[in-house]
């Protein structure tokens, strides 16, 4: 039986898609200019995750393992190609935004790598939940990704959050900075990596921390002896 407490932490932290498994780095640099990007290619990955997962795990037993990879990408491009479809016609202006990077999560290592280790060899209840706690945990990092670089670079927060992912999601545009005059490298290319390095190092720096503390508490005498 699945651990799945196990399942979240690796998911949302442990074994994080970017920040520990160094994956997706592509729409980590290119589309995390605020945290409204982001947030739209979060859900989008984890739109198509969830439905690989799903669908792999249901006919694992029936695909043949010499050929089992193509079929594994022919699932993840109708999925892909679907949730293009959807964003354009429900969110143009995140579409616009987002662009060929809706299209090039077929080649996301991160989707196909579930697919192979996880899906193909598990039950759908746990195939689901895996898709689910890494998806989010993409979906995290490339907020905190994209709140870091839209916060120092422009001073705001989810701006535009109701131009491109509708009205019910105004409630998040924030003025962090106001009279900000902005860091201009922040939103560039550049600043993917400037953020992604600190945030990096930030992760590094805390779970050290925690490991530190665990080692110290294991030390410590457990009880009074007589």
């Amino acid at each position: 039986m699945a651990n799945y407490k196990q399942m979240t932490r690796d998911g949302l932290w442990d074994n994080n898609i970017v920040f520990a498994q160094m994956l997706a780095l592509c729409p980590v640099m290119a589309v995390t200019g605020t945290a409204t990007n982001g947030l739209g290619m979060g859900l989008a990955t984890l739109f198509v995750l969830v439905g690989a997962n799903l669908i792999i795990s249901v006919i694992r037993h029936t695909i043949s393992q010499a050929i089992r990879i193509p079929v594994y990408i022919v699932i993840i491009a109708t999925l892909v190609t679907l949730t293009d479809m959807l964003i354009n016609a429900f969110a143009y202006e995140l579409y616009k935004v987002l662009g060929l990077f809706i299209a090039l999560i077929v080649v996301n290592c991160a989707i196909l790598g579930r697919a192979e280790a996880f899906a193909s060899k598990n039950t759908v209840l746990d195939s689901l939940y895996d898709a689910l706690v890494m998806g989010i945990g993409l979906t995290w990092a490339l907020v905190a990704i994209g709140a870091f670089r839209e916060i120092i670079g422009s001073g705001t927060l989810f701006a535009n959050a109701s131009l491109l992912l509708g009205s019910a999601f105004a409630f998040l545009e924030v003025t962090v900075l106001p009279d900000y005059k902005g860091f201009l490298i922040m939103v560039l290319p550049p600043g993917g990596f400037i953020a992604t390095g600190f945030l990096l190092v930030a992760k590094r720096w805390l779970d050290q921390k925690l490991s530190d503390k665990q080692v110290q508490s294991a030390d410590q005498p457990s009880g009074c002896t007589v």
